[in-house]
């Protein structure tokens, strides 16, 4: 049963378009997942200018977890870290006490090709929001994949149904791709208490309501839910037990807001290790908006 349905923001960042999810107004996160964008789809000419690339900037607080569907974006980290994510690949990128990065698109660049997937973060619980940063890739074929009766897909974090995926995570939780081809069915099983399903394509029923997509669906804690499609359809579920309210500011996650003011100074006074191989640009830190944030849960 659905609690809440969310629909994207898009938003032009000019060479192309983000559909912004979470956090939202009336549903600020789901289990500890904090931040859902949907980068694309779009198919990239040759010749995309530098501009559209992510340039150096920091975290805090969080992991973030970078998933496509089409495409190729080149990480580098203040780890020292550099690695292209592909079409089911996971870049799971642990920020604890900080950490710098850049996403690049530099194969779209050279060769064009088609942009898409997912950026999320996951809030880091109490006890490891200022953990050593960290960062972590796996191939696609590293994770336990669903095929089953019209269903296919991978478990890309967490656990669910018995299944555990390899990928690091540090609070109990759950994110999953599933492929429904035309007249398939899935269960989601309600051993969470926070969950949702993202449509990236197609259209679904989750238990006889139509989703479509672009929009996530917050479902109702306790019970399982069905997830139907008559056409076809890709979905993103997700969800886990709560880390509490956290607050947000720019690339920042804490449970303090002194800790949200403090990242601002360290970026703002250079005192954050930009990339090793990624360190001549960066984003300058955005001028702080509003009142004292609220926190998010």
């Amino acid at each position: 049963m659905i609690e809440l349905i969310i629909e994207q923001r898009r938003r032009d960042l000019g060479s192309f378009e983000v559909g912004r999810v979470l956090p939202f107004a009336q549903r600020r996160m789901v289990g500890p997942y904090i931040f859902f964008d949907r980068m694309g789809p779009k198919q990239i000419a040759p010749g995309l200018p530098r501009e559209a690339d992510v340039r150096p900037h920091p975290h805090i607080g969080l992991s973030t977890i970078t998933y496509l569907f089409d495409g190729e974006i080149m990480h580098r980290d203040s780890l020292g870290s550099e690695q292209a994510v592909r079409p089911g690949d996971v870049n799971w990128m642990t920020a604890g006490r900080g950490i710098t990065h850049s996403e690049r698109f530099e194969k779209l660049r050279a060769q064009g090709g088609p942009l898409d997937g997912i950026q999320a973060w996951v809030a880091l619980p109490d006890g490891r929001e200022e953990m050593d940063p960290g960062f972590w890739h796996y191939a696609n074929h590293d994770l336990p994949v669903f095929d089953d009766d019209g269903l296919t897909g991978r478990l890309i974090a967490g656990s669910l149904a018995g299944v555990t995926s390899p990928v690091k995570v540090d609070s109990p939780q759950f994110y999953v791709h599933w492929q429904l081809r035309a007249g398939a069915r899935v269960s989601l099983p309600a051993e969470y208490p926070e969950r949702a399903v993202y449509v990236a394509s197609g259209e679904v029923e989750i238990d006889g309501e139509r989703v479509e997509a672009g929009k996530m669906a917050v479902l109702v804690p306790g019970k399982a839910a069905t997830i139907a499609t008559r056409s076809g359809a890709v979905v993103m579920a997700l969800g886990g037990e709560p880390v509490g309210p956290r607050y947000i500011d720019w690339n920042f996650v804490s449970s303090s807001p002194e800790r949200l003011d403090q990242a601002r100074a360290d970026w703002a006074a250079g005192r954050m290790k930009l990339p090793d191989l990624d360190h001549e640009e960066f984003i300058p830190l955005p001028p702080k908006l509003g009142a004292k944030p609220e926190p998010m849960s």
